[in-house]
């Protein structure tokens, strides 16, 4: 299980990238506009680096679900891949089952 404060942090990030997702998504068109002036791009530019960090959505971990590990996660399931084994064995998966070749 990962700590709790890593989970917590990572769940306050997915909100403040929520947050800021819209005017981020504005400010980045401006950049990447071919239509827009130097002045404009500079602006946009200055705008986005005084957003803070977390804003921007690379700075998200994917984590298990039930219990936080951070790697080996299955974004199909939103689990870890220890995890989806265990619920797979134990058969609350439907559709999913071991194979055997």
């Amino acid at each position: 299980m990962a700590k709790k404060s890593k989970i917590a942090k990572n769940d306050q990030r997915r909100e403040i990238v929520a947050r800021y997702a819209e005017r981020r998504a504005e400010l980045k068109e401006i950049i990447r506009s071919p239509h827009s002036t130097d002045s404009e791009r500079a602006e946009a530019v200055r705008e986005l680096r005084r957003q803070p960090r977390d804003a921007s959505a690379t700075r998200l971990r994917n984590r298990d679900s039930v219990d936080g590990r951070p790697r080996g996660h299955l974004r199909t399931f939103g689990l870890s891949r220890v995890r989806f084994r265990e619920q797979a064995h134990a058969g609350y998966l439907p559709g999913i089952r071991k194979s055997s070749w």
